[in-house]
């Protein structure tokens, strides 16, 4: 089961997005229309609310006035955190109980207002936000549901800011001009990235690299390894000793191949095999035949330097996750290496220039790799004489 979380200010165009996905399959869960469930007449839901806040909450009928209450909840922040503490267990309840119905090949797709605010974009494969800029919102706003202009800027106020938004999403659809321009992202994204992630996901299909290819630094990678490292901390819980972002795309400003190498870092690897089912089932299937690599030890002898190793299921986000013991001289090496190419920009500047020279020459991915290993010979001692010269010990990473 693929489950995708989908978020965006009110007025943004989320019910547009979850509808053209529902007509093609997914099984949505819509948070507003839980929360109105869980409110209805007769509900202990209603009933606490009434408590909560008086009777002004109630229509002459018995039913919830949500005007009303939305007066009295979202100017104030104690009250909107009270109505937030009544509303949120019970939408979570029914929404675990319809996602635990959803078939197994499902594309789930949770509509959640406030997804952004909870915390919760972890708990998804993949996070889209809905974006429209905040002028147009709030003359949908006023047009479609009746709103006054303070009434909405006020409920947008309320809400994540874009940049909040921007930090949690794997993906990003403006929805601020025509119709028929978002359809069109909407349906693309299902078909080329929603459908091949599900058929991965469920069918263990790691998706690795093809031919290696430089591009440009992306002053991104760090934020959507940040993504990935909150999604690993959730499937591995306590195993994980440290979660790193390592490798060349952890080096700001080095061009490199578009993809993310994250590291695990556990206790025996006892501990990393049995990772690789929850590994698996959040996204990240092991690559069985490759469990090590084997740099040079600075006598130029081989050592082989033990690992697990998981690609993504993601179609359109690479990415490679080493799990490795902790201490042991590969963990080390992954931690050591960024952080010496950041020290020294000179050493840096000498990799990039063989990793352009493996790129130009190299007529499959292994090739690439072979060509830098003479570098690497070389660059595992120097490395560490930099560690002891500088008294280098890992930093503090990202924990459980």
């Amino acid at each position: 089961m693929l489950r995708i979380g989908l978020t965006g200010g009110i007025g943004a165009g989320k019910s547009t997005v979850s509808l053209r996905w529902a007509q093609r399959g997914a099984v949505v869960v819509d948070a507003d229309l839980i929360a109105r469930e869980v409110v209805a007449a007769g509900t202990v839901g209603l009933e606490r609310l009434v408590q909560q806040f008086g009777d002004e909450v109630l229509d002459t009928d018995g039913t919830l006035n949500r005007p009303a209450l939305a007066g009295m909840a979202f100017g104030d922040d104690d009250a909107r955190a009270a109505l937030n503490a009544i509303l949120h267990p019970l939408i979570g309840a029914r929404t675990a109980e319809l996602v635990t119905t959803a078939p197994a090949d499902a594309i789930v797709v949770q509509d959640i207002p406030l997804l952004v605010e909870g915390g919760m974009a972890p708990m998804f494969h993949l996070v889209v936000v809905v974006h429209a800029a905040e002028q147009v919102r709030v003359q949908r706003l006023v047009s479609q549901r009746g709103m006054t202009e303070s009434d909405a800027h006020a409920r947008i106020a309320a809400q994540a800011t874009d940049s909040q938004r921007r930090s949690a999403a794997d993906v990003w659809l403006d929805n601020s001009g025509a119709p028929e321009s978002l359809e069109s992202c909407v349906d693309d994204l299902w078909s080329l990235r929603l459908v091949p992630f599900e058929r991965n996901l469920r069918l263990r299909n790691p998706v690795s690299e093809g031919a290696a290819v430089l591009v440009a630094a992306d002053d991104t990678w760090p934020a959507q390894a940040a993504r990935l490292l909150a999604r690993l901390r959730m499937a591995c819980g306590e195993q994980a000793l440290r979660i790193d972002h390592v490798g060349s795309t952890a080096v700001p400003g080095l061009d490199a191949k578009d993809v993310l190498d994250l590291q695990v870092t556990v206790a025996s690897l006892a501990n990393a095999d049995a990772l690789e089912q929850p590994l698996a089932e959040w996204g990240f299937p092991r690559r069985p035949e490759i469990d090590s690599d084997s740099p040079k030890t600075p006598d130029g002898g081989p050592t082989h330097w033990h690992k697990r190793l998981h690609n993504g299921a993601d179609p359109a986000r690479l990415v490679n996750v080493h799990v490795r013991v902790d201490g042991s001289p590969g963990q080390r090496f992954a931690l050591m290496f960024p952080e010496w190419l950041r020290a020294e920009p000179e050493v840096a500047a000498e990799y990039l220039r063989v990793k352009r020279v493996a790129a130009e020459s190299a007529a499959t991915l292994a090739d690439y790799d072979a060509a830098k290993e003479t570098w690497f010979d070389a660059a595992y001692p120097r490395a560490l004489t930099w560690a002891g010269r500088t008294g280098w010990s890992p930093r503090a990473g990202d924990g459980p």
